[in-house]
């Protein structure tokens, strides 16, 4: 009898313990949720404010008290943000140099990844080092150098000064060779014996195996075009080459120093629109492309 009830006595404890355990997990679990609900809402407050703002009346929007609804929708502050900061002209002269500079980029990207990931040469893990070394200085540090450099070839205010400067990308290069050396290297040596060059051994099998790393490439190269706002106004803020970030600094202020705030949060909500879809439809790309480049060095 005794050990009955030792074994009730122990079963006893072992149901309180699983329903503890259990409202531990539901309380871990709610406050993950509230938090991640929280962090939510204030990563998605400054888009909701803006686009709230893009239809509201100036006057509206200069309350001393803000409204977190417009009383009056004033949709046309699209149709002014269009016209005001020309972003017709502006989306092209971005278009233009953001598809050309990708291009390039990735053709230099390809053929320098092969070449470290597949060919053998004298000081090849030197050279990449060395090129992995540039990765720790910092951008900025560079302005002043290619300034110098575009001023003496007269490139200034032309596109080739928003194209050239930046077609090689030391990370890209290294992202995509880490997906190829993910490649067997028997493919390349039985492509050779076959007497397949390198440049169709390149282009029929690497290329279409790292297909995710190289759109994971071209969409972030094209993010990195359409938000470049430091280079292009040093050096091509002109009319005919100005970018779209550059052109909607200043296109909403008037002789007298006043922003008109919602129509130039209208162009803001415009311009963000491609990059919104861009990542709702293609965030699975990025992530597969960066995931597949692996770490194999």
């Amino acid at each position: 009898m005794a050990n009955n009830l030792n074994k009730t006595m122990q079963e006893r404890n072992m149901q309180k313990m699983s329903v503890q355990g259990k409202i531990g997990q539901v309380a871990y679990m709610t406050l993950t949720y509230v938090f991640l609900l929280l962090m939510a809402l204030i990563v998605l407050f400054p888009f909701y404010w803006m686009l709230i703002s893009s239809v509201k009346p100036l006057e509206e929007y200069r309350l001393s008290v803000p409204t977190f609804w417009p009383q009056t929708l004033l949709l046309s502050n699209y149709v002014d943000a269009f016209t005001t900061a020309n972003l017709g002209r502006l989306f092209l002269n971005t278009m233009i140099v953001g598809i050309v500079s990708t291009l390039l980029s990735l053709v230099i990207t390809i053929l320098t990844a092969f070449a470290f990931a597949r060919l053998q040469f004298k000081g090849k893990e030197l050279l990449f080092a060395a090129l992995l070394g540039t990765m720790m200085i910092p951008g900025e540090l560079f302005t002043i150098t290619n300034y110098l450099t575009v001023t003496t070839f007269g490139w200034m205010n032309t596109y080739t000064v928003l194209i050239v400067p930046f077609l090689v990308s030391v990370f890209y290069i290294y992202l995509l060779r880490q997906n190829f050396l993910q490649i067997p290297n028997e493919l390349y040596l039985a492509a050779k014996v076959d007497g397949t060059s390198d440049f169709k051994y390149l282009w029929k099998v690497m290329v279409p195996l790292a297909l995710p790393t190289l759109i994971s490439i071209t969409i972030l190269k094209m993010m990195g075009a359409w938000n470049s706002y430091i280079w292009p106004r040093l050096v091509a803020n002109d009319e005919a080459h100005r970018m779209i970030t550059n052109g909607l600094r200043n296109a909403f202020t008037d002789t007298t120093g006043d922003v008109n705030y919602p129509v130039q949060m209208a162009a803001v909500a415009l311009v963000s629109f491609p990059l919104f879809l861009v990542f709702v439809f293609l965030r699975k790309y990025i992530m597969s492309g960066v995931s597949r480049s692996g770490i194999k060095g």
